[in-house]
């Protein structure tokens, strides 16, 4: 094994490495439901995406004039995610060959997430992933959340490498910028088309606007290796 160019690759988590978005929609269409917000929409749930669940909850409950404290919004969410989380989630097929390919390489890796550490379990584990992607961080761990970088820098701690040695893979524009801030390249694989030309996507190393679908495991390990 031999990790090229001594590089280190720090996946996203949701809408990255898998396809979370809609477990994450429905569980706050469900708490929101319970709060007398019954129309709720994909639409709206996209324009989250990116950003932590609490960080979510704190602009719908603004939003919506919620009376229920933040925190027992979350714990709300939360559960019904974890429930939905554990009963299906599914990795994009092509992530889940890049990260073999990667640990094959002796690629040092981890997940930087904007999910609570018992969502990021819960995933890794159920989907197997974990036996590739040990070392784990959550924003829940850190000061700030994406767009800031302190989640990608206390990932990049953890592996031992420096923030310039790191690459990023992210779906979503708070963490093309949190990567940016980081002094990190990026690949980013928008989740939300119609965010393609948004500037912090500007400062991606390698920009595939068509997201999963134009995302392949060989074609991102020459990029890392040629790039």
């Amino acid at each position: 094994m031999s990790n090229p160019g001594g590089l280190s690759v720090i996946f996203d988590l949701d809408g990255t490495l898998v396809d979370s978005e809609p477990n994450y929609y429905e569980a706050t269409r469900q708490t929101l439901t319970e709060h007398g917000v019954p129309d709720f929409t994909w639409e709206q749930h996209e324009r989250c995406v990116g950003i932590s669940t609490q960080e979510t909850l704190v602009l719908l409950k603004e939003r919506h004039g919620l009376k229920a404290p933040v925190e027992e919004l979350l714990a709300e969410t939360n559960r019904r995610y974890l429930a939905l989380a554990r009963a299906a989630t599914r990795v994009h097929p092509e992530m889940r060959k890049f990260v073999e390919l990667l640990a094959a390489e002796g690629v040092p890796m981890a997940v930087a997430s904007g999910s609570s550490p018992e969502a990021i379990e819960a995933i890794l584990t159920g989907t197997g992933l974990d036996a590739s992607l040990r070392t784990v961080v959550s924003a829940d761990e850190v000061a700030r959340g994406k767009p800031a970088p302190d989640v990608f820098l206390e990932a990049a701690r953890r592996l031992g490498a420096a923030p310039a040695d790191c690459v990023v893979l992210e779906d979503a524009t708070p963490g093309a910028a949190a990567a940016h801030a980081a002094g990190m390249r990026c690949i980013a694989i928008p989740y939300v088309a119609a965010q393609a030309d948004a500037p912090e996507f500007a400062t991606a190393g390698l920009l595939l606007r068509g997201g999963q679908a134009e995302f392949s495991a060989q074609g991102a390990y020459d990029w890392l290796t040629t790039g």
